[in-house]
């Protein structure tokens, strides 16, 4: 008796690009990825057509926190060696000027809807300058340090007026705050400190 040839069944494949199709939405929805948070900064609106451009904006030295961040990632505030622990609190100082100090912020009467006639130090400026060879994660530590102490001061004074936190706050409430503590955060760009040129 001879064997015949058993045949082998084909398999059917109809489906497989059906199923490759549905795994790979699935990964997809499922997988979390990670995303690039940038630093939260308002750029000035571009400058109209026909408007002068002024380069020379002057600002008296006292509203002036001058804050270098080196290639070894070491910080000075206003000359003065200090670590990125210590610099929430002098930006807080500094931002408030709470003793009117005659070398921090000028304080000055401004009307603020929401809050009535108050003594404030809007003309601030933090000036963060860093060098091309300081570490990205120094850096954004010194942004997120100077962030928080307007947050903070912030904070505090909803606290004050309302007993509630900033973000617990309505837009109105919020805009009056913001406009006793307006963040003010200048960058300049990136030198080389090490070269002598």
């Amino acid at each position: 008796m001879a064997k015949g040839k058993r045949s082998v069944p084909d398999i059917n494949s109809s489906s497989t690009a059906d199923i490759a199709f549905l795994l790979l939405i699935f990964f997809l929805l499922t997988t979390s990825m990670d995303t690039d948070r940038g630093l939260a900064r308002r750029l000035p609106p571009p400058p109209e057509k026909d408007a002068k451009v002024d380069d020379e904006v002057t600002v008296k030295e006292r509203n002036v926190l001058q804050i270098l961040l080196n290639k070894n990632d070491q910080l000075m505030c206003n000359g003065e060696q200090i670590t990125v622990k210590e610099l929430r609190e002098r930006a807080k100082e500094f931002i408030a000027n709470p003793t009117d100090d005659p070398n921090m912020p000028e304080k000055h009467p401004k009307n603020i809807p929401g809050l009535g006639d108050v003594m404030v130090t809007d003309k601030h400026v933090i000036s963060l300058q860093n060098d091309r060879g300081t570490t990205y994660s120094e850096y954004i530590k010194v942004q997120n340090e100077l962030v928080a102490a307007y947050n903070e001061l912030r904070d505090e004074l909803s606290q004050e007026k309302w007993g509630k936190n900033y973000s617990e706050l309505d837009e109105s409430r919020q805009e009056a705050v913001r406009d006793f503590y307006p963040q003010r955060i200048s960058e300049a760009e990136p030198k080389n400190y090490g070269d002598k040129k």
